[in-house]
């Protein structure tokens, strides 16, 4: 509890003070911006915080993970590959890089088995390739680095998110009822919520881990009863569960995503039977990554990849009497 001598003091600060040699102040502002801090029972994200007489301060510290991960022989299902990096179809479940509670299982081990040596180090030890990433339960199309080179080339598109003309990502996804509109561009600014540390949440553009994010959607298809719909979403900016928030703003959340469409789950009830079944059978949310399209790092090509939605997925847009399209690439 803070006592009347360090009120108005900062968060970090009295952490560091508090914990002494065993933390430095570095790890304690890391660990306060990854939300393991709560004061008064709500997790304060923000290092410079000021301090309150009476104040009650909790810091969970996670276990300690391996350095390294380790290769592991899980199968890939990979679309291209060259000297300078892999295209793969990412399976939904399978999570990218190791992290807490996911040491193991990863796309990152299953690179390394596949890759070996070559691929250790490039883009930093715990992500070895990685570029880009999708949720766990996001299916769909990812680039991986193979060189420092390409790796540094990728990030560049990838940071500019398509606006320099190199790159295109686009996503499917069936959402709970139909947009008003028929395209619309999302714009707001995310920030991790504050009122659940594993989220994010549209914020304030004041706020200082506010970040810009910008999401183009059409409908493609609806269900004859208005109860869902196929929409394509395309990014102009690339930030955590981007997609899973920008829909749950407009009103209409992902089709099995607990996090951020948890109050829609009882609108299965109102389908009938068969398509309640399929619904309520879907764990995960309803979202693919089918097109990316990308500038080659070395060659200059441009390079374009489409994947039809997994099995699960065609058979919830069916139950539905939703329309998939047509690939457009291959």
């Amino acid at each position: 509890m803070v006592e009347d001598a360090d009120a108005k003091r900062r968060l970090d600060q009295f952490l560091s003070e508090a914990l002494g040699e065993a933390m430095s102040r570095s790890r304690v502002q890391a660990l306060i911006e990854s939300g393991e801090v709560t004061v008064n029972g709500r997790p304060v994200l923000i290092s410079r915080t000021k301090l309150a007489a009476g104040d009650t301060i909790e810091m969970v510290i996670p276990e300690p993970e391996d350095a390294q991960p380790q290769p592991e022989a899980i199968p890939l299902d990979i679309l291209y590959e060259d000297d300078a990096l892999i295209v793969l179809d990412k399976p939904a479940g399978l999570v990218v890089h190791p992290g807490a509670g996911n040491g193991t299982g990863t796309l990152v081990n299953a690179l390394l088995h596949h890759c070996g040596d070559s691929l250790s180090g490039i883009g930093g030890v715990r992500r070895p390739g990685i570029v880009h990433r999708l949720d766990k339960d996001t299916s769909g199309v990812m680039v991986v680095a193979k060189t420092d080179t390409a790796h540094r080339a990728l990030s560049e598109q990838f940071a500019a998110h398509g606006r320099d003309g190199r790159m295109e990502r686009a996503y499917l996804a069936i959402v709970w009822g139909v947009p008003a509109r028929r395209t619309g561009i999302i714009d707001t600014y995310l920030a991790r919520s504050t009122a659940d540390r594993l989220k994010r949440a549209v914020a304030p553009a004041t706020r200082t881990d506010a970040r810009h994010a910008v999401t183009h959607y059409a409908v493609q298809s609806q269900a004859s009863d208005g109860s869902t719909a196929l929409v394509e979403c395309e990014l102009e900016t690339g930030r955590t569960h981007q997609i899973r928030v920008h829909l749950a703003h407009l009103g209409h959340p992902l089709l099995g995503d607990d996090v951020y469409g948890g109050g829609f789950c009882t609108k299965a009830r109102t389908l009938t039977d068969d398509r309640r079944s399929v619904v309520e059978g879907f764990r995960r949310q309803a979202l693919h990554a089918f097109r990316l399209v990308f500038e080659h790092p070395v060659s200059g090509e441009t390079m374009a990849f489409e994947t039809e939605p997994p099995e699960d997925f065609a058979r919830l847009a069916n139950a539905l009497d939703l329309d998939l399209p047509e690939p457009a690439i291959g």
